[in-house]
């Protein structure tokens, strides 16, 4: 069986809209500055914009503060062609431990966050509905880290539940990721190290660790 390519899918999506020439309204969860540079540089030109930042995953208030403040900041300071607005969800990480429950020793990138995929991908759902949004989308699929088949697989799954459209994305191709990190160096903005999550956090200081000894080693 082939595997999808989506960013043709959104391609060919782009092209339809465009013919139409109208501006739809797009709900577009954000995990963080750096990740959403490149979408919003990208996206502006064929939507208007809802920035949602929603993630109870982040383990430290002090570190999801920084991270709200700096897309707060690039949202003000980038220039659009069609309009930009932010929202900011709950912040309330009890919930993200509820969801992780049992799963905090799975591996950084298995059932523990695609469960944390659904979660901040379901918020949005709902509200894009709400909102009465042309579509729903994230920005997770740019980190070379992320499986964009499951990210898609979730989004075309609520899609059908919540009765709002899902804009396939694979934003790491056409050399998205390159890009959010040249416009994060333009920026200036703040680029975390780790996910977000406690357990990634702590994945992410165990390999730092392990490079040390290494280097240590070879010293």
């Amino acid at each position: 069986m082939n595997k999808r390519n989506y960013q043709r899918e959104l391609d060919q999506l782009l092209e339809h809209t465009q013919k139409e020439e109208k501006v739809p309204c797009l709900f577009l969860h954000s995990c963080c500055a750096p990740c959403s540079s490149y979408v919003l540089e990208y996206l502006s030109q064929y939507f208007e914009i809802t920035v949602f930042f929603y993630n109870p995953n982040i383990s430290l208030e002090e570190e999801y503060r920084k991270r709200v403040a700096e897309i707060r900041r690039l949202v003000a300071e980038m220039s659009f062609t069609h309009p930009v607005h932010i929202m900011e969800g709950t912040y309330d990480p009890q919930i993200f431990y509820e969801m992780a429950r049992g799963l905090e020793r799975v591996p950084e990138g298995g059932e523990r966050c695609f469960k944390c995929y659904r979660l901040r991908m379901e918020e949005a759902a709902k509200l894009a509905k709400e909102g009465n949004y042309d579509y729903f989308t994230t920005t997770l699929s740019i980190s070379p880290l992320k499986n964009a088949e499951k990210i898609n697989e979730i989004g075309e799954a609520l899609a059908e539940i919540y009765e709002v459209k899902h804009l396939p994305s694979d934003f790491k191709k056409k050399n998205g990721y390159k890009r959010s990190i040249e416009l994060s160096h333009e920026y200036g903005l703040y680029r975390q190290n780790y996910c977000g999550c406690v357990f990634s956090k702590r994945e992410q200081e165990e390999k730092m660790k392990q490079k040390q000894i290494s280097e240590g080693s070879v010293l």
